[in-house]
């Protein structure tokens, strides 16, 4: 492991432990040049929207000034669809991690910029690179209604793929071909990670305080995934990320109620991909007096073969940082699979 992650206090804690540990703890470390601020939080009671809307909060407050007075307050409601009175049963003891924490890893940091992800999409989507396509794709983000090249409404601007989604696409088919699956009928699975806080009808308040996530996965064969083109991934995950809408949100919430069980996190077959965090979260936008950060880091907790965090890229802009952990074998096939790489700007 690399000496980072001994900048994170409650080192593996789980979030069971949060009925007798602290929910957060901030470990301040000073550095030959500079200052590392490690952070832990409970992922049960808080997801990631919420967690760097403390962290700024928190910058902010410790700068105090002219960025306390942009502070927005928490939205700490709790009569969402999120509360259940269902009763979650535990086993002795409590509940046990659900992958092999001893498993030799390797984690890199892949750096894609505006122009790479760009080029990924427009292969995504069968686009020409010019400014019209660019605007397009901004107003699709934003829920938009555009016109295609026919003169035809594309519904609520929903058909296009997204930057983000096609960056996952290219990533889901470099991690299979690098695994080296011998059977092509074998079924690989992508999980990502979404706000329901904007996919509820009514809304839930943007800075709703607490975790509002789902998961999606998306299922196909490794011989589909290596034989058919960047678009045929990508449009798999578009369409399951544009179908989670309000009762996609709801079922999932019942369906848990219903049976309730610990969520389990892991690479159970050898052929799952977990991607986690945002390249959308404000992760640079805090300053507390130091200066705007350098990088974003995570710790130790949670990492396991498959597992993605997405970052924005420090120049922002739509530059992505793919935080990648794999197997090793499975690491060294990516560093050199040419069409993933040609899309790196830097590898750390």
């Amino acid at each position: 492991p690399c000496f980072k992650e001994e900048f994170f206090a409650y080192d593996m804690t789980i979030s069971y432990a949060g009925h007798n540990t602290p929910l957060a703890a901030v470990q301040v470390t000073e550095l030959a040049d500079g200052v590392f601020v490690g952070c832990t939080v409970n992922h049960s009671v808080t997801d990631g929207t919420s967690f760097w809307h403390f962290f700024n909060t928190f910058a902010a407050v410790t700068k105090g000034g002219a960025a306390k007075k942009v502070l927005r307050a928490p939205d700490f409601t709790r009569d969402t669809v999120f509360n259940s009175a269902a009763v979650l049963t535990v086993p002795s003891g409590g509940p046990a991690v659900t992958f092999d924490v001893n498993q030799p890893l390797r984690e890199r940091v892949f750096h894609f910029s505006r122009e790479a992800i760009q080029k990924l999409k427009q292969r995504a989507n069968n686009t020409v690179n010019n400014e019209l396509t660019e605007v397009m794709g901004k107003q699709v983000n934003d829920g938009w209604k555009i016109v295609n090249g026919n003169g035809k409404i594309n519904g609520n601007g929903r058909n296009e793929i997204s930057s983000f989604q096609s960056l996952s696409a290219q990533l889901w088919r470099a991690v299979t071909r690098a695994r080296k699956f011998n059977d092509p009928a074998k079924t690989s699975t992508f999980r990502m990670a979404v706000n329901c806080r904007h996919r509820l009808e009514p809304k839930m308040d943007a800075l709703y305080f607490g975790n509002a996530i789902q998961s999606i996965p998306t299922v196909a064969t490794v011989g589909e995934i290596l034989s058919r083109d960047l678009r045929f991934c990508a449009d798999l995950l578009h369409r399951n990320v544009v179908a989670h809408d309000d009762a996609t949100v709801r079922r999932g919430v019942a369906a848990w109620a219903s049976a309730p069980r610990l969520f389990p996190l892991g690479n159970f077959d050898g052929a799952m991909i977990t991607m986690g965090s945002s390249p959308r979260f404000p992760m640079y936008e805090n300053d507390f007096g130091w200066g705007r950060p350098v990088a974003i880091r995570s710790g130790k907790a949670n990492k396991f073969d498959g597992k993605i965090s997405a970052f924005p890229g420090r120049e922002g802009n739509g530059s992505v940082d793919l935080e990648v952990v794999l197997a090793p074998a499975t690491m060294a096939g990516l560093e050199n699979d040419m069409e993933f790489m040609q899309y790196v700007t830097q590898v750390v």
